[in-house]
């Protein structure tokens, strides 16, 4: 997306790993920011943050997940209407709870987005852990239990964040490897999701004009 000759670079974060440009598109009128948000809630909140002290005033995150229930959520967007915190981060941010939830506003608006761009998708409840290599099956099982759909690294500190901060906050997840089997399956994300970014981009910014 970068690569557009629509997009300019109007900006960099920097951190200890070196420079991210931050870039800005025309889209429906409207100009919009975008970035490569850093992977594990630390990382991702510090660039949001910056973001956010660069004036941004509506945010739409996305990124990929592991399914823990293939059944409901395989070959669908996820919306994640609440997230389990089992993390450090958003703790800085609101008061202790097990569970933080989504604005019901930003909710709405991601719903019409994804039938607007024919999407299918489902509304439920994400895992966010630090530790990857200690999702093991006792905690997988668990957390399906508890009706997690998926597992991933930044849902419930984003949430913290923006709440804290005031800010307006879209996110939504896709599937980019499956838990719910006897063996880990890597899907796409071996390669990032870059089979279906197209899509993905598409809906951020349908998002981003409906907000």
């Amino acid at each position: 997306m970068a690569a557009s000759d629509q997009v300019k670079e109007i900006a960099c974060l920097y951190s200890a790993n070196g420079t991210l440009p931050v870039y800005e598109i025309c889209y429906a009128g409207k100009r919009i920011a975008f970035y490569l948000s850093r992977a594990g809630a630390p990382a991702c909140i510090a660039g949001l943050e910056e973001i956010i002290a660069f004036g941004a005033k509506k945010l739409v995150v996305f990124g990929s997940c592991g399914i823990l229930d293939q059944t409901a959520a395989k070959d669908k967007i996820i919306i994640p209407v609440s997230a389990v915190r089992d993390e450090g981060t958003s703790y800085h941010y609101l008061p202790a709870s097990k569970e933080i939830f989504s604005d019901s506003q930003s909710v709405a608006v991601l719903k019409q987005s994804l039938k607007s761009c024919g999407l299918p998708y489902v509304t439920g409840k994400t895992w966010m852990t630090d530790a990857i290599y200690r999702e093991n099956s006792d905690t997988i099982n668990a957390r399906k239990s508890f009706g997690s759909l998926c597992v991933e690294m930044e849902c419930p500190a984003v949430f913290a964040v923006t709440q804290f901060r005031q800010i307006k906050a879209i996110q939504f997840l896709y599937s980019a490897g499956n838990l719910d089997s006897e063996e880990w399956e890597p899907w796409d994300l071996t390669e990032y999701g870059i089979a279906e970014c197209s899509r993905y981009v598409a809906l951020a910014l349908e998002c981003a004009v409906n907000m």
